[in-house]
């Protein structure tokens, strides 16, 4: 592996696309080492695509700048593609193809014909048994670890993974994990987007891009610690939408995030006790139990950040010009 550790791998400064009157992203700076596994977090339409493509040299920046692998995206996209992985959602397998033979097609197609190479990625993600079955017969865990040695076949320094465990069964999914953790410890460095927060927690910083805009970019128990200065409960109750709203209409309430039975409320500091929100919630028969103190996790600051983000534009929005 190319490069030390520590290095920066991608360095953008006000990076945006425009499509139109459109503004995808919006002036986005991030820095991201080698070795790290960064998690790029938002919900759908954010720019997360928008920014994966110009970092990989698909698409051209409307503005700003950016380098990836020391290579300017917008002079030198064909040099980032050759170093670079990618791993989307509806990865190109060939269903028809047994496992061996799509990854001898990658290989080729990235002109990396390394037959020893390409037996250690059989044998190292557990191939070694599975060489002649098609990928249409391969479960979706092992279909998604096909795509990514696929995607490894010539030995990129840094690899995008679009959502790598959405559909994959909670065993799968922490095996995936184990295998992105062996990778950085070869110098390998992991893009990743993902919805499921607990996989947020395992990256080693984080960005959370909201209307275009980064509007969070820190290591996760930095980002978690954002909530310190409020109250985070959680409060077991049968799912209501009269209870959510005269909960989200309280004052010195600010988030009230539904989650199957369970309500995740943040308040500001000191504004309820647990007999106080109880009692708020209005609930005949609710246990007091069923109101506890809790702490605060990665979706709790991204949910409030997102909803104060909507308040500030729906008070700007009202605000005569």
């Amino acid at each position: 592996m190319n490069g030390t550790a520590g290095e920066l791998v991608i360095d953008t400064h006000d990076l945006s696309r425009r499509f139109g009157p459109v503004t995808a992203v919006d002036a986005i700076s991030l820095r991201i080492r080698r070795g790290e596994i960064f998690g790029f977090l938002g919900p759908n339409g954010a720019g997360k695509t928008t920014t994966i493509r110009m970092l990989c040299g698909i698409l051209r920046p409307s503005s700003g700048r950016a380098t990836v692998l020391g290579h300017d995206v917008t002079r030198e996209p064909e040099a980032i593609k050759r170093r670079i992985g990618y791993v989307s959602q509806q990865f190109g397998l060939y269903s028809d193809l047994t496992v061996e033979e799509n990854l001898d097609f990658y290989s080729d197609l990235y002109g990396a014909a390394d037959g020893d190479y390409k037996r250690q990625l059989l044998d190292a993600y557990d191939f070694s048994d599975k060489r002649r079955r098609k990928a249409g017969d391969l479960s979706g865990g092992f279909r998604q670890r096909l795509a990514l040695i696929c995607a490894l076949s010539h030995r990129p320094e840094l690899v995008f993974l679009d959502e790598p465990t959405a559909g994959v069964d909670p065993v799968m999914r922490k095996e995936l994990w184990d295998l992105f953790y062996r990778m950085t410890e070869d110098g390998t460095t992991l893009f990743v987007t993902t919805h499921y927060m607990e996989e947020a927690e395992r990256c080693h910083t984080l960005a959370f891009i909201f209307g275009g805009r980064i509007v969070l970019h820190d290591a996760p128990g930095k980002v978690k610690g954002l909530l310190a200065d409020r109250d985070i409960f959680e409060v077991r109750v049968a799912y209501s939408r009269e209870t959510i709203e005269r909960l989200a209409r309280a004052p010195g309430i600010e988030t009230v995030n539904p989650f199957g039975n369970v309500l995740r409320v943040i308040a500001g500091k000191g504004a309820y006790t647990l007999e106080g929100l109880h009692g708020l919630l209005g609930v005949p028969g609710l246990a007091r139990e069923a109101v506890q103190r809790s702490e605060s996790s990665i979706e709790d600051v991204f949910v409030n950040l997102t909803q104060r983000i909507r308040r500030n534009e729906k008070e700007a929005a009202r605000r005569p010009a």
